[in-house]
C-alpha cells in the first residue's frame, strides 16, 4: 500500500505527481499509473490525515490478507530490494511487526500483520501508525539496512537534492 493522498502544502503542489509526470492531484496521478497493474483506492477522507489514507487502503484488501507493506509516496528512495526483504522477514514471522531501521534509526516502510489492522484502522491524526509499533515493542522486528535513511522529499528543493 503507498499513501499518496496527502495535501503536500509543504511542497506547494501535489508533489507525488511532481515525482511521475506533470499534472495535478488524484485524477493525475491516476492517469500516471495508468496501465499499470495496481488497484488504486482514493481516500476521500485525505484531510484527516495520513492515519484516515492507511484506514483507506486496509479497508479496501481482501478478507484474507494476511499483511500490509505501508509504503510512503513521498519517499522514493526506498529500494526493490529493501521492499523485498520486509517481504520475507513477514513470511518468516508473519505475527511480526517489520520495521527497517537505516543505520540504527528506525524508518518506513512498515509492515503489519492482518492481526493488527483493526488497531491501526482505529487511528486518528496525521502521525500513521507510529504509536502501534511502540504499542506493540514486543512483536517487533526490526531489519537493518546499511544506508542513510532514504529521503523524505516534502519541499520542492527536497526533490531537486533527490534527483538521481
Amino acid at each position: 500500500m503507498v499513501l499518496a493522498a496527502g495535501a503536500s502544502r509543504r511542497f506547494g503542489t501535489q508533489k507525488l505527481v511532481a515525482l511521475l509526470v506533470l499534472g495535478c492531484e488524484h485524477e493525475a496521478v491516476r492517469r500516471a499509473l495508468l496501465g499499470l497493474p495496481l488497484r488504486l483506492v482514493v481516500n476521500d477522507r485525505w484531510r484527516d490525515g495520513m492515519s484516515a489514507s492507511i484506514a483507506a487502503g486496509l479497508a479496501a484488501l481482501a478478507p484474507a490478507t494476511r499483511g500490509a507493506l505501508i509504503v510512503l509516496g513521498d519517499q522514493p528512495g526506498v529500494s526493490a530490494g529493501m521492499l523485498d526483504e520486509i517481504m520475507v522477514a513477514h513470511e518468516a514471522s508473519p505475527d511480526s511487526i517489520i520495521v527497517p531501521a537505516y543505520r540504527g534509526v528506525r524508518g518506513n516502510p512498515v509492515l503489519f500483520p492482518a492481526s493488527l489492522f483493526g488497531e491501526v484502522m482505529a487511528k486518528s491524526g496525521d502521525t500513521g501508525a507510529r504509536e502501534i509499533v511502540v504499542h506493540h515493542g514486543g512483536r517487533v522486528r526490526q531489519l537493518d539496512f546499511d544506508v542513510p535513511m532514504p529521503l523524505d522529499i516534502d519541499t520542492s528543493a527536497d526533490l531537486l537534492r533527490y534527483a538521481p
